[in-house]
């Protein structure tokens, strides 16, 4: 098994801290956490593989301390947080020996893309060298997960407290998933429930059926479609989640290519692949994912790394 990457953040706020090392850790990271450069600094002794580090912060700036690392552990991959108006000076940094900088708020999902990057270059691999398929997907932890039994209406509410729980302040943003894995009591996956898969569900079966040559050019009116969403909602909810669950997405394994994803999902028309790692199903890689790698590989030329 890959050996965690070991993060140090480092900020003044101590919500954040916590919250965020919470976040991190959940997606396989070990998270050190600091409240000042200064207390960064002594950190250093516990070998952190990736710093992600705020500009602004009292007492010893983010560019201080910076210069700071690089004197003591140049190794160190350094990744700057900076608010919006900020640019310039993360740019600066970049000049000073940062790694790369995020703009706030930044979403969580590139965050960890850009510390699994750090990480490697950190542990000497190479930097144009590409994840598998293991390390760019969503670990099965990271989802809200139901069982077969749980009604429409239930599942409607769990996805949509997955989005409002999740953490957001002016420095990070973590959102929810678009799914739900469906599982039995032995944690197979039996199929996944999205928000497509829910507003498919709402139309009633007659609206999609073929029409009659004849009734091609047929409108409908307006008396037609008043109250049909909300008697359609609650007829739907009542069911159980089975019903409107997309079946189980096509499986690749953790060590596959990532091209050998996108070649699967390009051909079975597939939006996710479930990932099983030594037999056992590890989390899913979703198209977006597979986006967030090609954004990394143009950014990492504009800078100058391929």
């Amino acid at each position: 098994m890959e050996e965690k990457i070991r993060v140090l953040m480092v900020d003044d706020e101590e919500q954040f801290r916590e919250t965020t090392k919470k976040i991190l850790n959940r997606r396989g990271f070990e998270t050190l956490i600091a409240g000042s450069a200064e207390e960064a600094l002594d950190l250093l002794q516990e070998k952190p593989d990736v710093i992600i580090l705020d500009i602004r912060m009292p007492g010893m700036d983010g560019h201080e301390a910076l210069r700071q690392f690089k004197k003591r552990a140049k190794e160190i991959p350094v990744i700057m947080l900076t608010g919006h108006g900020g640019e310039s000076s993360a740019k600066a940094a970049l000049s000073e020996g940062a790694f790369d900088y995020l703009l706030k708020p930044c979403e969580m999902e590139l965050l960890a893309s850009k510390i699994s990057e750090a990480g490697r270059a950190s542990r000497g691999g190479n930097p144009l060298e590409e994840k598998k398929v293991s390390s760019a997907m969503i670990p099965l932890d990271e989802y809200e997960r139901i069982t077969p039994d749980v009604t429409v209406a239930e599942a409607i509410g769990i996805l949509r407290d997955s989005f409002s729980g999740r953490f957001s302040t002016s420095r990070i943003m973590e959102t929810g998933h678009h799914s739900i894995l469906v599982m039995d009591e032995k944690e197979e996956l039996l199929g996944i429930i999205s928000i497509r898969d829910i507003i498919e569900g709402l139309m009633p079966e007659y609206l999609s059926a073929p029409k009659p040559s004849l009734a091609e050019s047929i409108q409908y009116s307006v008396f037609f479609w008043k109250g049909l969403f909300t008697t359609r909602a609650l007829e739907t909810g009542k069911g159980p989640v089975t019903e409107l669950m997309s079946s189980v997405p096509p499986s690749i394994d953790g060590d596959s290519n990532l091209m050998e994803a996108t070649h699967m999902m390009v051909n079975e028309n597939a939006r996710r692949l479930a990932v099983f790692s030594q037999g056992k199903f590890s989390g899913v890689i979703r198209e977006q994912d597979l986006l967030f790698e090609f954004y990394e590989i143009i950014r990492r030329k504009e800078r100058g790394g391929g």
